[in-house]
């Protein structure tokens, strides 16, 4: 089994390549850019190369990231194998693979995964790893992320929470992943505070931490459970408009509101344990509310755990399995 792998996060909007020691998981060097799938996607539209060459395009500019860590790192990665997670796998990346259908393994031994043998241009194999999807909704990059947090294979249902811009709720029972709903939280909270006619009565930069901050978020969670969220999204206007609250509190506040709202789906007879996993900010804010929604105190367990760390304990298991199985040799240079 490989001792090293070069982890890609490649996401709609970022792109973040690790070299990852193992068993420990210590991030050895790491790149990151803005080379997001959707932008990468544009730039090769406009290149007007084939669909046959859509592959080779992005492995191009996978190859100028290992290379760079080459440098770093002052060694040679070559016949390193590399685990593709995220967006790569969709319409706009390097290859669309099919979606795994719910239900499927929490261990992530069923998961659709494609081995791309190294060659002469791109001598590193590669393992691309595809979403999950419903009979109406879909994830890609989670999934991974859910196989990351090591889920008991118990019958009592678990909840995998994962904060977000698309934030995911997976229910798992029985060592499998059920159901799946997505909440467009972290989207439409971007859209509002930036975009709309709210974007003028918020302010980032804020400390969330700092007393005053945490209580406009509590006001937002708050409010988000007395009405209607269109109704409520309006009194940010009217908060900064009759000095309710200044613009960095109000940010808070309508982040109270939608994480509120998302939470007010929270299933009522839920008690089971819960592993919530995100940026750590994203966790904080998530734990405060689901504290004082009061649904943190009927849960049989909270626990937290970074989304770094989940995706490359998902990644690595997903690799022992390939490896194991004969589909992904771990040098095949030698």
């Amino acid at each position: 089994m490989a001792t090293e792998f070069l982890s890609c996060d490649w996401g709609t909007t970022a792109f973040r390549l690790k070299l990852v020691e193992l068993p420990g998981l210590r991030v050895l060097a790491a790149r990151q850019s803005d080379e997001g799938n959707a932008a990468l996607f544009e730039r090769w539209q406009q290149s007007g190369q084939p669909e046959n060459q859509r592959l080779r395009f992005y492995l191009d500019v996978l190859r100028g990231h290992v290379q760079a860590l080459e440098q770093e790192t002052g060694r040679s990665l070559e016949g390193m194998p590399v685990v593709v997670s995220g967006m790569a796998s969709s319409t706009i990346g390097m290859r669309e693979l099919p979606y795994r259908e719910l239900p499927f393994a929490a261990d992530g031994s069923d998961l659709v995964t494609e081995p791309l043998p190294a060659t002469a241009d791109f001598p590193y194999p590669v393992l691309l790893v595809s979403g999950a999807r419903s009979a109406d909704d879909v994830m890609r990059g989670e999934e991974t992320q859910l196989v990351g947090c090591g889920f008991e294979p118990t019958e009592a249902e678990q909840l995998f929470l994962h904060p977000g811009t698309h934030a995911k709720h997976v229910v798992v029972r029985g060592g499998q992943a059920l159901r799946l709903t997505t909440y467009m939280t972290g989207e439409l909270f971007s859209l509002l505070s930036t975009k709309s006619l709210l974007a003028a009565s918020v302010e980032a930069g804020g400390d969330w931490q700092q007393p005053a901050m945490a209580r406009a978020f509590a006001q937002g969670v708050q409010a988000s459970q007395q009405g209607s969220l269109l109704h409520a999204a309006f009194l940010v206007r009217t908060n900064k408009l009759f000095n309710k609250l200044p613009k960095a509190e109000n940010f808070y506040y309508l982040s109270g509101l939608l994480i509120g709202a998302e939470l007010r789906d929270f299933p009522p007879d839920f008690t089971g344990p819960v592993v919530m996993a995100g940026e750590d900010v994203l966790l904080r804010s998530y734990a405060a509310a689901l504290v004082q929604l009061g649904i943190a105190d009927r849960l049989a367990s909270l626990t937290l755990k970074g989304a770094e760390e989940v995706t490359l304990q998902g990644q690595a298991t997903l690799l022992r399995q390939a490896q194991a199985a004969g589909r992904l040799s771990p040098n095949p240079a030698t």
